[in-house]
């Protein structure tokens, strides 16, 4: 039962962050927060995503390439263009990683607003944190797997947030179903999101990028990352822009 529930914990912690912070807010400025909110949110995303730490910096503008040139050859994650699952998350790797060392140039207008916190990135990604982080999964392992089977979700610790795009940039890319005309091929992968946190709406976002609520087209479109940032921006602790109809 530990196993379980730590993963569980893994599973939708990491997700939240991954979706509120670095694609909500680092890509796609919805909301706004205090530079002490911003750094609290870097640690959480850290601890929450642990070996599998995603920047800021890196996913925003890789999302932004995303929306700008989805499902063409410039896309940097595309079932379109991928031979296979593998393929598209080699080479999404690959970008990312480019983009976060800065090895390549990027276009200003993907650049507007990003944030970013070199020194903390710099740890929080480097082989050393990915090492800690998975020898204590490992470690917790030891202590509380009471099954040979409950090793099996190991791996899936290590690679969570990549597991996260992987559902969502394949397969959102090739199931499901569809409430707005787009140039590209994204589709509402669930009907009712409880396993993406509104991610799953993918059609809807390529449709409605700006807004903060993943959901709400259909009335069984329920986005649970919206819900909560309602509350956090009732708390003012964020604080939710304006979208335009």
């Amino acid at each position: 039962m530990a196993i379980l529930i730590f993963i569980f914990v893994l599973w939708y912690g990491g997700l939240f962050f991954q979706t509120f912070f670095l694609h909500r807010y680092a890509a796609h400025q919805t909301y706004t927060m205090s530079d002490r909110a911003e750094k609290i949110t870097y640690i959480l995303t850290w601890i929450f995503q642990g070996s599998s730490y995603l920047s800021a910096y890196g996913y925003g503008i890789m999302h932004r390439m995303h929306h700008a040139y989805a499902d063409t050859e410039k896309d940097v994650h595309s079932p379109k263009y991928d031979k296979t699952l593998f393929n598209m998350m080699l080479k999404t790797k690959n970008v990312y990683q480019d983009i976060n060392k800065m090895k390549v140039q990027i276009e200003d207008k993907f650049l507007i607003n990003v944030p970013q916190w070199k020194s903390f990135d710099t740890f929080a990604s480097s082989m050393l944190s990915r090492v800690l982080w998975g020898a204590a999964y490992t470690a917790f392992f030891f202590f509380f797997a009471t099954a040979w089977w409950q090793w099996l979700f190991l791996p899936i610790a290590f690679l969570m947030a990549p597991i996260h795009g992987a559902i969502i940039n394949w397969f959102a890319h090739i199931y499901g179903y569809v409430n707005f005309e787009v140039k590209d091929t994204s589709k509402n992968f669930l009907p009712f999101d409880f396993l993406m946190l509104g991610e799953s709406y993918h059609n809807n976002h390529h449709k409605r990028s700006g807004n903060p609520n993943f959901g709400g087209v259909r009335w069984h479109e329920f986005d649970p990352t919206f819900f909560i940032m309602r509350i956090l921006n009732r708390l003012n602790i964020i604080q939710l822009k304006k979208v335009q109809a």
